[in-house]
């Protein structure tokens, strides 16, 4: 077998689990790979943009605890606990003794995430997989020559190099611009943009959309700044300075949602088929090939939820599922119910008494832990959903999602909640319509539309972009070249149902559908993968050189991949499959039967 060159654009937490699955097949790998070239657009190899001090800052929490960060060469807990008072300090660390369970500073997690970087590097190089890195180089866009095999990788800085394989494993693109002149910034990064000059304050409301919690970051860069954080007994208080008395953050939020909290797991780590099993999840698939939400709610979700709510002592719940047989949309509307509050901070304040007790006594609130490892399960398995159910997920649970799931560490609630009491912070519910209004040249001009139907306009001289990234346009996809050679396509789901175009429903926009080959198909977003993160042509075919496992890009086919555990798993999805078809020299296969072959023995 030919050695193969291999090419990874970025250098963050997915290429970092790359290497790590690689490192730990290296038996195999040292006789299937000759080199290894890694592509960063910044300085920092070894970090990514959410925990680097170039976009970053101290006051920034990590929002995942040592004991939730997959298996690298050494835990974060351990080597936190090797670092210096010096250092610890410049990462804004000041409690100990250091604990697994706790979270620290952004930028502490990109310090290991370059050190176990580091050391990752050193023990393929001695093995005999060379690396060659290569920071401060954009890669500008990427050929696919069908004739040569060759993947030609370009760079902003006009460079060209060819390679067998390349592994797109890039982070956040945000296509908006800036305007500075207004005071509107399309995303919070990087947070030091955000921030006054020495010595200044902003003596005025500060806005941003979204209550998220990239939104918390811009709260708390700034609270540091216009004033002070004061432990009295056992609380938290935040003291403004003086000079600073009009500087107030007001968060926009559609739903008037505030984030729950962290809460204590039985088990940190996410399981596929923790509920459930393979061989169940395949007899589910109708003879149609598809795999319906509401099947998957009722013979996995259900007892799995029961037997969780049991546990958390709420007979309530056990009785709606075991008797009432509420379904996966009733489930979601009595759970969003159950945790609105008329006042989200005194909300917070009531339940960060609750997950105080559950994180001392060590209690795991079980139905979010389940929740979370079936919709975990439900995301690698996402290919077999029709379009109706992708709908679905989108409009009616992936908000609940994030919100339940993406939880606020405890010492974000007790900031948040500090201001409050100061009142230095507010929310406001309803949507928010940034109005390009060209007489103003001064402030940024916001329409929200209230839940009661009412409008408002409000003027920001500082005003925030914090609802996250969207899925990427097709015409936004970073390497025009594949775009236009047809290398990549739209990411879609067939409509089980649906097969008239002109019979689409209201509430379905009808540019996300298209017909093709008589069969109508929705547009998830992003570009389109198979199983293995192979890039789709326009034809349907997989380009077995060129992998994305970038979630910015990918999100249309894996909805539910986030954080830190699915950056581990996809990276050793993809080792993985390479290995078997090294083993049993085969083409890849990605057959439903086979890649879940991968998922159970692996516990993905």
């Amino acid at each position: 077998m030919d050695k193969k060159n291999i090419a990874i654009i970025g250098s963050g937490a997915t290429a970092i689990y790359l290497l790590k699955h690689i490192n730990d097949h290296l038996d195999t790998f040292k006789s299937f790979i000759h080199e290894i070239s890694i592509f960063e657009k910044g300085i920092h190899m070894g970090m990514g943009m959410p925990y680097n001090p170039e976009t970053t800052d101290k006051f920034n929490l990590a929002n995942i605890s040592s004991e939730e960060i997959p298996d690298l060469p050494k835990t974060f807990g351990n080597w936190l606990r090797e670092q210096g008072p010096e250092k610890l300090a410049s990462w804004n660390i000041k409690d100990f003794p250091i604990e697994d369970s706790k979270v620290y500073s952004r930028i502490s997690l990109g310090a290991y995430f370059h050190e176990q970087y580091k050391t990752l590097i050193h023990q393929l190089a001695e093995n005999g997989i060379k690396v060659y890195q290569i920071n401060e180089e954009e890669v500008s866009d990427i050929k696919s020559d069908d004739e040569s095999k060759r993947i030609y990788v370009q760079t902003l800085k006009g460079g060209t190099r060819d390679f067998d394989k390349v592994i797109i494993a890039t982070g956040h693109h945000w296509f908006e611009a800036d305007n500075e002149k207004i005071g509107y910034y399309s995303s919070p990064w990087p947070i030091h943009k955000l921030l006054p000059k020495s010595g200044e304050f902003y003596n005025y409301p500060i806005g941003t959309l979204g209550a998220s919690l990239s939104a918390f970051d811009v709260v708390s860069s700034l609270a540091h700044r216009h004033g002070s954080f004061i432990e009295k007994e056992n609380e938290l208080r935040y003291e403004l300075n003086p000079d600073a008395q009009g500087f107030k953050m007001i968060m926009h939020s559609a739903e008037g949602w505030l984030p729950h909290l962290q809460y204590e797991q039985e088990y940190p780590m996410r399981e596929i088929y923790r509920h459930t099993s393979r061989e169940e999840m395949l007899s589910l698939i109708e003879e149609d090939g598809f795999l319906r939400i509401h099947t998957f709610f009722d013979k996995v979700c259900r007892e799995a939820l029961i037997r969780s709510f049991e546990k958390d002592k709420m007979p309530e719940m056990v009785y709606k599922l075991k008797h009432d047989k509420i379904n996966f949309k009733e489930f979601v509307q009595i759970m969003s119910e159950d945790h609105e509050y008329s006042d989200s901070f005194e909300g917070m304040r009531k339940e960060r008494l609750a997950a105080r007790e559950s994180i001392n006594n060590n209690e795991p609130t079980y139905w979010k832990e389940t929740l979370d490892d079936l919709m975990y399960c439900l995301n690698f398995h996402a290919e077999l959903l029709p379009a109706e159910d992708h709908l679905f997920f989108r409009r009616e649970v992936m908000t609940f999602l994030m919100n339940v799931i993406a939880a606020l560490p405890l010492s974000s609630a007790n900031i948040l909640l500090a201001l409050y009491d100061a009142n230095c912070i507010d929310l406001v519910s309803g949507k928010v319509e940034v109005i390009d209004d060209s007489r103003n040249n001064e402030s940024t001009l916001i329409e929200i539309e209230k839940p009661d139907g009412t409008k408002e306009r409000i003027d920001y001289k500082l005003f925030v972009n914090c609802a996250g990234q969207k899925n990427i346009e097709l015409e936004q996809f970073p390497f025009p070249s594949l775009v236009k050679d047809g290398k990549v396509r739209k990411a879609r789901a067939k409509f089980e149902d649906l097969i008239d175009f002109n019979k689409l429903p209201k509430s379905i926009d009808k540019d996300l559908v298209f017909e093709e080959k008589n069969e109508l198909s929705l547009y998830t977003g992003g570009v389109d993968i198979d199983a293995a993160y192979r890039l789709i042509d326009k034809y349907g075919n997989p380009n077995d050189s060129i992998y994305d496992i970038s979630f910015t890009h990918t999100s249309g086919c894996r909805p539910y991949s986030y954080g830190l555990q699915a950056c581990s798993a996809t990276s050793k999805i993809l080792t993985e499959v390479w290995l078997s078809s090294i083993l049993e020299n085969a083409e890849i296969n990605v057959e439903i039967e086979k890649i879940t072959e991968v998922y159970d023995e692996n516990e993905i």
